[in-house]
């Protein structure tokens, strides 16, 4: 990352699309209405040039190159002159390193800090190399002092290249925008949910009618709900729909009453069947789910 520029004292504008200014004009005024300014200073539209105007040296600077840290300065040292990068001639891309590190040192001094860290790495690794190299207990000779640098390098160009193919993938709200196409909904009428207080009621409706019917028989009947289940299967079998009503057997007693809107339920929470009401307060109705074979 290179050091920011310093803010140029006057913004420059296009040149002035009217009449020249006459001679009897204030300075600093507009002759005409339409006029552009030369000019902006601290937002102020200025028309004709101070004669006291002083614009520092260091008012406008210019980086043809920035660069991401010490490594990718370093990078592009040796990729701009073809040298090998498991052969670095260390005296002279130290060199034109620390010619780089001098002029952003004169500017921004905290920047230049982590070039300096890597410049003292430089200078360390062509001390080594002016070293006769050790060998090790093996007999083997010493691994070469650019090695560990080398590999940096390796990897940080394999991440930079990586880097730069995702950034030519196109990125949604940069290279394109995601189509909305307004579709109509289907013109197939869709029944109304069942409430549950509907459903309560018709349920109490069937629990008074079946009251008025009283059995004196004491006796004990084991009840299934999985047979109940396959009992309103098969009454739905062939039927387009069926009023809920019609589903319990009100002569049989309570018990089944209770056990046949259990397996109603069942077969509802499973999907198997489905309760519809084409409208509010109609009557309630009770079809298969799915399409028999």
């Amino acid at each position: 990352m290179s050091p920011n520029p310093s803010s140029a004292v006057l913004q420059e504008l296009p040149p002035a699309a009217g009449p020249e200014l006459p001679a009897a004009a204030s300075p600093g005024m507009p002759a005409v209405i339409d006029q552009v300014a030369l000019a902006r200073l601290y937002g102020e539209p200025l028309f004709a040039m101070p004669h006291d105007l002083y614009i520092p040296p260091d008012a406008l600077q210019v980086f043809l190159e920035a660069f991401e840290g010490p490594l990718d300065l370093l990078l592009y040292l040796i990729r701009k002159q073809n040298f090998n990068i498991l052969d670095i001639p260390m005296a002279a891309v130290t060199r034109q390193y620390l010619s780089y590190v001098d002029e952003i040192r004169a500017t921004n001094l905290e920047l230049a800090a982590e070039y300096l860290l890597m410049a003292a790495m430089l200078i360390e690794i062509k001390s080594r190399m002016l070293l006769p190299p050790k060998k090790t207990a093996e007999g083997e000779e010493a691994e070469d002092p650019r090695a560990e640098l080398v590999r940096r390098l390796l990897e940080y160009e394999q991440i930079k290249l990586a880097a730069h193919k995702l950034n030519e993938v196109p990125q949604y709200g940069r290279d394109f925008l995601r189509a909305q196409v307004y579709v109509e909904q289907s013109l197939q009428p869709r029944f109304p949910d069942v409430h549950v207080v509907d459903l309560q009621e018709a349920w109490r409706d069937i629990v008074r009618r079946a009251k008025l019917v009283q059995h004196h028989h004491i006796s004990r009947e084991a009840l299934s709900v999985r047979e109940h289940m396959s009992i309103v299967l098969r009454r739905l079998q062939g039927r387009k729909f069926l009023e809920f009503e019609d589903l319990f057997d009100t002569a049989r007693g309570m018990p089944v009453l209770v056990v046949t809107f259990i397996a109603m339920l069942e077969l509802a929470k499973e999907g198997l069947l489905e309760v519809t009401q084409a409208e509010a307060f109609a009557p309630i109705y009770v079809r298969l789910a799915y399409t028999p074979a």
